[in-house]
């Protein structure tokens, strides 16, 4: 059986194989390279650190250990996610670390893939290009085995479970990437779009009392309860330590400005104000473009965003950019987030230059921050295009529809 160049051009398995073969050789390379230190004269880790404080956190949880103490025989840096996610590692966990390592990095890939394959792009061509443009960045998460790829593909799918009214796996999906990652909260702005918001409620409820009892499954409720006052103070402590990648760190270190928490308050603001555009609501443009700011809003309004946290907002600038028609201002926006988000932290730019200017100046997190404010401005002063008025439901037949020829 032959396959033309255009029918494996709208054959997921295909690139999902050559996917598969990447995350291979990612993990592979992360198996393989030398220990490394995080200080001169410190200890030294492994490449894939970030997995074993993931892998370890499910050792630790049915020992009736804190979580949320520092292990340095073990890894570098704090475990600072919920209790639940030790829980859900622990398929994982129990597996060699190269099998483990490479079955996280797929999940992670995978995931996100498969969301932006079924995700509604006004072209498939537009699609296949915007998976491309974050093609970049999401390695780059990958290969510090970060869960932000998960949290991207999770907040996607959700939001396609939501148009096809899915209300329960689309709040499930949102519970599980807080319990991965307390920001993905922000998604739970999408449910403001969609009918039965009370069933919404009292399923997102559901699921949050599920899995923040999951634990209880490998240790007592005393323990549970130690274990998320553990994990508050921890993220109490941590709030304090740092502004990151971030609205935060771009106003500190351009204008010296410090204001963390009014920075969260006015960001939250402007990032609910375009709903009082309401009559757009059955608009799906409207839909994807809030979002794609709810994306970016989840990067650069948290105070301790990193560079492999960036995959989230590149995947917002590209559900924006590649679901409208092209404008000069918005092109210049998207060669700037490709040249100092997604090319910043590669060997493109000297060692050098990343550290005098990129790290010292966050040009990494600057050019998002433009686009954020583009796409509020774009969800202010909203109206409706007669050649993107397609409903939902066939955008998504449209969809399965490519994927069977």
């Amino acid at each position: 059986m032959t396959f033309s160049k255009s029918k494996l051009l709208t054959t997921p398995l295909f690139f999902a194989g050559i996917l598969i073969l990447l995350v291979l050789i990612v993990t592979a390379q992360q198996l393989m390279l030398p220990s490394k230190t995080f200080y001169p004269g410190g200890e030294p880790y492994t490449h894939y650190n970030n997995y074993i404080i993931f892998k370890q956190s499910f050792f630790h949880l049915v020992e009736n250990k804190d979580l949320y103490r520092d292990y340095p025989a073990e890894h570098w840096d704090y475990y600072k996610y919920t209790p639940t996610f030790s829980v859900l590692i622990a398929p994982l966990a129990l597996l060699p670390d190269a099998i483990g390592l490479f079955g996280w990095n797929l999940l992670n890939v995978l995931i996100l893939f498969f969301a932006l394959w079924k995700f509604p792009f006004k072209s498939h061509k537009a699609k296949l290009v915007a998976i491309g443009f974050i093609l970049i960045e999401l390695f780059s998460s990958v290969h510090n085995a970060q869960s932000n790829a998960l949290i991207a593909g999770l907040i996607l799918f959700a939001f396609l479970l939501l148009e096809k009214k899915q209300i329960a796996l689309a709040s499930l999906f949102i519970v599980f990437t807080v319990f991965i990652k307390l920001f993905g909260i922000v998604a739970l702005a999408l449910f403001i779009f969609y009918p039965n918001k009370f069933r919404a409620a009292i399923y997102t409820a559901g699921w949050t009392i599920l899995l923040a009892a999951l634990p209880l499954l490998f240790i007592s409720f005393n323990q549970l309860s130690f274990l998320y006052q553990s994990w508050l103070n921890l993220l109490q402590d941590d709030h304090s330590m740092s502004i990151g990648l971030s609205v935060a760190g771009w106003l500190y270190t351009w204008f010296g400005i410090e204001a963390k928490e009014w920075v969260v308050i006015f960001g939250g603001i402007l990032l609910l104000l375009p709903l009082i555009k309401y009559r757009y609501f059955n608009e799906l443009k409207f839909r994807l473009f809030f979002l794609a700011s709810s994306l970016l809003w989840i990067v650069l309004f948290n105070h301790k965003a990193e560079s492999p946290t960036f995959i989230i907002a590149v995947c917002g600038v590209a559900i924006w950019f590649f679901n409208q028609k092209m404008k000069i201002e918005n092109v210049v926006l998207v060669i700037l987030v490709f040249a100092f988000t997604i090319l910043s932290p590669t060997d493109i730019y000297p060692k050098q230059f990343q550290a005098d200017y990129i790290k010292s100046y966050v040009l990494k997190a600057v050019p998002c921050i433009f686009v954020w404010f583009k796409i509020t401005i774009d969800l202010l002063f909203y109206k409706a295009e007669n050649n993107f008025n397609t409903s939902s439901n066939e955008i998504l037949l449209r969809e399965n529809s490519e994927d069977r020829h």
